[in-house]
């Protein structure tokens, strides 16, 4: 049989075998390595009962970005117990560097006991708030914001620190059981703030914890 005729009989297959194929293959497992740390990282995170790490399928997303930005300078707001930063250090090259900043010296401890040695990370311990005050002069390739400051206070003055092209992530945007009261609010207020600004290209993501990505323009 030619060769063309083969590839006209897979083209033809009814388009409910070619849904089995796709789901197959399609699926959210994550096939890649994970993050050399992220076992010994995940299990002190359950350990410290600290209940509020990004989930995996955001991390994957975090490393796959991080990828996009060689020789990159980038920024983690909320380092929690590292699970995050672990795979956005995975992405990122070794020309590039990354600042993490958390206000809670305990889980912050679980981070550095384990990513430490890599010297692209700076793993600071300091109130979000007087952290973006005090370095809102500086520029950054790609911002993770995954705490109060610079997603629900200091949203202006986080943006500020995008470079032109810079990427700019937060996840958590679905409702979540540890979400406090009045929350859902304060989500779908940002939501309604990062879609008016006209200096930001975005995209929501119904998938995960709910994620939007967004590139300064």
């Amino acid at each position: 049989m030619r060769l063309e005729s083969k590839m006209a009989d897979t083209y033809c297959l009814p388009s409910y075998y070619l849904s089995l194929m796709s789901t197959k293959y399609m699926t959210e497992t994550i096939h890649q390595k994970f993050p050399k740390a992220y076992d010994n990282i995940n299990e002190a995170t359950r350990l410290s009962g600290f209940t509020m790490a990004s989930d995996v399928l955001t991390c994957s997303l975090l490393r796959t970005l991080a990828s996009s930005k060689p020789n990159g300078k980038f920024l983690e707001l909320g380092t929690g117990t590292g699970l995050s930063t672990a795979w956005i250090l995975d992405g990122m090259d070794e020309a590039s560097t990354l600042t993490s900043i958390d206000n809670d010296p305990k889980f912050l401890e679980i981070a550095q006991s384990f990513l430490e040695m890599d010297k692209r990370l700076q793993l600071t311990c300091a109130d979000g708030g007087e952290w973006v005050e005090s370095h809102k002069n500086q520029k950054y390739d790609y911002i993770f914001a995954d705490t109060w400051h610079g997603k629900y206070l200091l949203l202006n003055e986080v943006l500020s620190m995008l470079t032109k092209g810079g990427l700019y992530i937060v996840d958590d945007m679905l409702p979540q059981p540890n979400w406090p009261d009045g929350h859902h609010e304060k989500a779908i207020n940002l939501i309604g703030q990062l879609e008016n600004r006209e200096d930001l290209s975005l995209t929501k993501q119904v998938w995960a914890t709910g994620i939007i990505v967004a590139v300064k323009k």
